[in-house]
């Protein structure tokens, strides 16, 4: 797939998913193991020479462990974090209430746990970081840059107000100009110099 999207016009990059837990087999058992990740970066790396993102599982003993190993395997840049594993009962029926038993939690609950990991990730690898997990405003998206992430993705938010992108970007490009600051760059990274 990666050497057929590498030929299509128009395709810019490719974000590879290792860490999926709604996949019933392989997905998690890919993005938990540093040795399983790297062998689907390095794979992935072989076919194409678009920009390579590798999308990182918080479902692990240690993010940074798989990030290096992603990194080391040509890795152009990580995403983190997918969803943490969860799982709901129905009181009434007396059973899980997805039929795969657990799913992918997002949304705001995944916020600090996320943030946490750009933090470590940033301090463990030299590699763009595009950050995501529960940024639902401009303080959300700002604390993800300022933790390390080079980029911020807005996912559940989206859903619940699709007028979020325009409010979070408007929002840093004030915070920027009330800090004098000609660039998001310049916050990439901030809370770690102190």
């Amino acid at each position: 797939l990666a050497a057929r999207l590498d030929a299509t016009p128009g395709v810019a990059g490719i974000e590879v998913n290792i860490s999926c837990p709604n996949v019933k087999e392989g997905g998690i058992a890919f993005g938990a193991d540093p040795a399983l990740a790297a062998a689907v970066t390095r794979a992935v790396r072989a076919a194409t020479r678009l920009p390579l993102i590798v999308k990182l599982s918080p479902n692990v003993a240690d993010i940074t462990a798989v990030a290096r190993a992603v990194a080391a395997e040509g890795a152009d840049a990580l995403s983190l974090i997918n969803t943490l594993l969860g799982m709901e009962i129905d009181l009434e029926r007396r059973r899980p209430v997805l039929a795969n038993i657990t799913g992918g939690l997002s949304g705001p609950a995944v916020r600090p746990v996320a943030l946490r990991m750009v933090w470590e990730v940033y301090r463990a690898v030299e590699i763009p970081i595009v950050g995501m997990g529960g940024v639902a405003s401009d303080r959300d998206a700002l604390a993800f840059i300022m933790a390390g992430a080079a980029a911020v993705a807005i996912g559940t938010a989206g859903l619940v107000d699709p007028e979020v992108y325009r409010k979070v970007t408007r929002g840093i490009r004030d915070y920027l100009a009330g800090e004098g600051l000609a660039s998001v760059a310049e916050l990439v990274g901030a809370a770690h110099r102190i």
